[in-house]
């Protein structure tokens, strides 16, 4: 089972994941985030982590390099490539360059080599939260002018993407076959639902909520359930 904090009072806020196979490193952590009143939950390798870890949950991971079966990198690179976003943190008694920098390349917030100090583990932890926390806002954003986009009727949409082609109301009334008008009336009505007052913030969230739908597309199609991750090792 793993170790984990004292229950907060917001038990759904964030989460640090540590993977860790040293007994007494894993107690020091759960004591050090304890202290700061952050909640962890700590497993002894890989296999655990995936089998029980809350991938979904806001937070991040303290991952050491060197594990039994899959190290610490590899899992790195197994998560992304099954579109876990959530930031890691590494840790390794044996660092060297080339593990650092592979590490770095692949999106880590730290690398720390052990003995490291209590403060720069929680720095680093603490700037791993925060990003996960951003990208989790910029994630509301966007289901926001999704969800607003989606409200709109399909005159409106084909208004919408007339007008961040940069067509004016005259050639959208030709491409569309009405009334300069009656173009008016949907732009309006389509910049309303949007909540924009410019076109120049209307192609900003059309970008934003495509790109993110790209993105997130290519994530939901990477990601299976833990247990399929663990199946997966």
């Amino acid at each position: 089972m793993p170790e984990s904090t004292a229950p907060l009072r917001n038990i759904s806020g964030p989460i640090i994941n540590i993977v860790e196979d040293d007994v007494s490193m894993r107690e020091s952590l759960i004591d050090l985030f304890q202290s700061m009143n952050l909640q962890a939950t700590a497993f002894a390798s890989p296999e655990e982590f995936l089998d029980r870890a809350e991938l979904a949950r806001p937070g991040c991971i303290v991952l050491d390099v060197r594990l039994p079966g899959l190290n610490g990198l590899d899992l790195q690179e197994y998560l992304e490539r099954n579109g876990s976003t959530l930031p890691i943190v590494f840790m390794t008694g044996f660092g060297d360059i080339s593990m650092s920098v592979r590490a770095m390349k692949a999106g880590a917030i730290d690398f720390l080599t052990k003995p490291f100090r209590d403060q720069d583990m929680l720095d680093s932890v603490l700037t791993a939260i925060e990003q996960d926390a951003v990208r989790r806002r910029k994630m509301r954003e966007f289901d926001g002018f999704g969800s607003r986009m989606d409200a709109l009727s399909p005159r409106e949409r084909d208004v919408l993407q007339a007008v961040v082609e940069g067509l004016m109301n005259k050639q959208i009334a030709y491409r569309l076959g009405l009334s300069e008008i009656t173009v008016k009336l949907h732009r309006a009505s389509m910049m309303k639902k949007m909540e924009v007052t410019s076109v120049a913030e209307l192609v900003r969230a059309n970008e934003r909520v495509s790109r993110h739908r790209a993105l997130k597309k290519q994530a939901d199609d990477k990601r299976p359930a833990n247990s399929a991750l663990r199946s997966g090792l």
